[in-house]
């Protein structure tokens, strides 16, 4: 291959360096490799799905506006109690009491809401009195059968805080600005486990989940990724059969991750931004990065060894290992940068520092594999007859029974290629696009427990929040939010619905003599505002805090359901933006928001990206490969292992309906990250033999020149399958699918790329 000049003088600095300079190599390799990896300890996890949202989103817009106006929105639902018991007790009370008054006391606690912290409205002398529901934490029979009675004239706020069988109690906790919801969910779970140990207690809530995120992360992850490693060292002493070869990867596996987590941090520290946030999303970078540095590492041993047991001298070898190498190894890494940069374009701000700071672990795991390893070599003393150098391994004996089958057999090989793609392409139109945070926890695990208690006894674990512009005061006004209230209360899915229209009911009830034939909305605006009045003067803003604004400018409907599957979130949300585009007005604004109006956003956003990144990172790797290889159609040879393999791994996604999310939409990337440097080490090797050799010979060489690495590098990471045991489950999926991906993305290189170059004629390739 007639190789670029910028390139070659690239290539003859990086070989002058490793062999004349090596001390100083290995020198400026680790202490600008150390520098890089200080940067870890300003590394933040956080896994705030709205932090990943685009600013300008509308439904992010209208969150904001919320919680400005209303308070943070991500609360920690808690609710306690016993199966066997009923929860309006004196006992129990006077433990929501205790639980009430310790967490108010919280530094990062805005806001508690429960059976202890709610008032009931009564009417006296004309006006309205409000006095708390329960008065004390000592609680006698007389006041349980009042509760019970109010209670049963005001079932939405029961549906509120006791559950179905009326043997849990509910307590919502709101934290304060600003504040880390790990902290938070921490300090929530310390002063609950205290004080409630003889009652069952479940958790759950967005602020619960994402506080609950960076240690389950930590310790999930290290330990798996820990399990990970240990299945490669195994795999590659078996082959490579010499330790301080696999030490060598690992040196470079180890550096490689150390420089782009602390890349990370330090692009958190000087930036502040959310793209630089280690999120559940993040979990895979790792891996990613290990199974490239692992390649090149593999490649660059791998090839030394079979030079040193030809030439018997080690500088020779390492000479003709790099030559040989280092234009592969560059154009790959230049690839896999401009395929991980496409998510720079991602409208997800976490995938954004994902594709960021994945390219510059890439890029140092080149640097460490063009400079650090083979000055590390260099300076080792091997034994030229020891097994490792002179025999084969086990792999190099499984690609010569590979070569074999393609050689004799191109036509049925590359035919039985495109049925296995055309199967996996069939399975594309069964994939399922899903973010539902249920399915992100294994079944049996404590919050997936928690979750599905809150779903099936309690309120939910989904909101949906509308926000209303108009004069709240205006009876039209409320009249309107009724209607949108009860047109969204018609879905079978929403469990509690309210606003300030139910509380303006209420007063106008217990305002008439407790009548029901009141509680509706007056028909006059001068009777509205005496029970607006009224209220402020007997309670401040009390009740009306979580509903209106001070200036009863603003309205908020707050709606609750179950856990929903996106299907049913996009019915729910298509169902109430249908309503609202035919009811809003210049003098009524609406914007809906709320968990729901996220997910439905969020997988808007992850469809548009995953087919973005496909299509950019395919077309980028066409262009290079084209440019480097002086053909096109060497571009299409690059591309066509990588189109394969994306096409059975979703296909197989949609056979075992694993769901397209935030997590699993990272896979194209995946694939194409690692499947790249199959193809392109392929495609260097064939075309750096002689032109005068015919399609066969030359496959045949390369096969047994690049066949053993990459098998080698494929069965070395099949270690990560110990992810298949995380528990998150679409890091299950991560695990497994990445497993897929280095079966086809090398089978794509090895049976499909090599059998269709074989039969094409030379003079198409050059």
């Amino acid at each position: 291959m007639n190789g670029n000049k910028y390139t070659d003088l690239i290539e003859s600095w990086f070989l002058d360096q490793t062999i004349n300079h090596t001390w100083r190599s290995i020198t400026l390799s680790l202490l600008t490799t150390i520098l890089m990896a200080s940067g870890a300890k300003y590394l933040k996890t956080d896994d705030d799905m709205m932090k990943m949202l685009p600013r300008e989103l509308e439904s992010k817009l209208a969150w904001d506006a919320i919680q400005e106006e209303f308070g943070n929105t991500e609360i920690i639902y808690l609710a306690f109690g016993n199966n066997d018991s009923k929860a309006l007790s004196t006992k129990t009370l006077g433990h929501l009491w205790e639980l009430t008054d310790e967490l108010g006391k919280l530094p990062s606690v805005n806001n508690v809401i429960n059976l202890s912290t709610t008032s009931r409205i009564d009417h006296s002398d004309g006006l309205l009195e409000f006095k708390p529901l329960q008065s004390s934490k000592i609680v006698d029979n007389e006041d349980l059968e009042e509760i019970r009675i109010y209670l049963k004239k005001n079932p939405k706020l029961k549906k509120q805080l006791i559950s179905n069988n009326y043997d849990f109690l509910l307590t919502i906790v709101q934290p304060n600005e600003n504040v880390g919801l790990d902290l938070f969910r921490n300090e929530i779970v310390s002063v609950a486990d205290s004080i409630l140990q003889e009652y069952k207690i479940y958790y759950a809530g967005t602020a619960y989940i994402t506080g609950s995120f960076p240690e389950l992360i930590k310790t999930d992850i290290t330990s798996l990724l820990k399990a990970g490693v240990i299945i490669m060292v195994i795999i590659l002493l078996i082959n490579l059969r010499s330790v301080v070869a696999v030490f060598l990867v690992l040196v470079l596996i180890s550096l490689s991750l150390a420089s782009m987590i602390g890349f990370m941090g330090w692009a958190y520290k000087i930036s502040g931004h959310n793209y630089f946030l280690f999120a559940l999303v993040n979990t895979s970078m790792p891996i990613i990065l290990l199974t490239i540095a692992n390649s090149d590492g593999v490649h660059v041993i791998t090839k030394f060894f079979r030079e040193l047991r030809k030439t018997e001298d080690k500088i020779d070898a390492v000479r003709n290992t790099m030559g040989s190498l280092f234009k592969p190894i560059f154009i790959t890494s230049i690839t896999s940068i401009a395929a991980f940069l496409t998510l720079a374009f991602s409208p997800l701000d976490s995938l954004v520092g994902y594709g960021i700071c994945l390219s510059v672990g890439i890029g140092w795991a080149w640097f460490l594999s063009s400079l650090l390893l083979p000055s590390l070599i260099i300076l080792i003393k091997w034994n030229n007859e020891s097994h490792a150098i002179k025999k084969p391994s086990i792999f190099e004996n499984m690609v010569y029974g590979f070569s074999k089958v393609v050689l004799e057999f191109p036509k049925y090989v590359l035919l039985l290629g495109f049925v296995i793609v055309f199967l996996g392409f069939r399975g594309l139109h069964k994939i399922d696009v899903d973010v539902n945070l249920a399915t992100f926890f294994k079944p049996g695990t404590e919050i997936r427990n928690s979750m599905d208690f809150m779903d099936s006894q309690m309120l939910g674990t989904m909101d949906l929040r509308v926000r209303v512009e108009g004069d709240i005061r205006e009876p039209s006004v409320l009249v309107a939010m009724d209607s949108l209230q009860l047109q969204i209360g018609k879905n079978e899915k929403i469990k509690v619905i309210y606003s300030v229209v139910d509380l303006v009911k209420q007063l106008h009830r217990i305002f008439m003599d407790d009548d029901l034939d009141y509680e509706n909305i007056p028909k006059e605006k001068e009777k509205v505002n005496n029970l607006f009045t009224m209220h402020s003067i007997s309670n401040g803003m009390g009740d009306f805090s979580k509903m209106v604004d001070h200036d009863y400018k603003t309205g908020l409907i707050t709606a609750y359901t179950p856990t929903l599957s996106t299907k049913e979130v996009y019915n729910i949300s298509e169902n109430i933006l249908n309503y609202v585009s035919k009811h809003a007005t210049e003098k009524l604004k609406i914007n809906v928001t709320g968990m729901i109006m996220v997910i439905r956003d969020l997988v808007f956003l992850v469809i548009k990206s995953s087919i973005f990144s496909i299509i950019f990172s395919l077309a980028i790797i066409f262009i290079i490969s084209s440019i480097f290889f002086q053909g096109f159609i060497w571009g299409l040879m690059s591309t066509l292992p990588l189109f394969t393999a994306i096409m059975l791994n979703f296909g197989l996604m949609g056979y075992f309906g694993v769901s397209l999310n935030h997590i699993t939409a990272i896979l194209s990337s995946i694939i194409i990250g690692v499947g790249v440097d199959f193809s392109i080490h392929y495609i260097t090797q064939f075309r750096r033999l002689e032109i005068n050799l015919d399609n066969k010979m030359k496959t045949k060489n390369v096969l047994e020149e690049v066949g053993y690495p990459i098998i080698l590098d494929a069965g070395s990471n099949m270690g990560f399958g110990a992810l298949l045991i995380s528990t998150f489950t679409p890091v299950q999926y991560v695990g497994g699918l990445v497993i897929f991906a280095m079966i086809s993305t090398s089978f794509g290189a090895l049976f499909i790329l090599s059998s269709l170059i074989m039969l094409i004629n030379k003079r198409l390739l050059y």
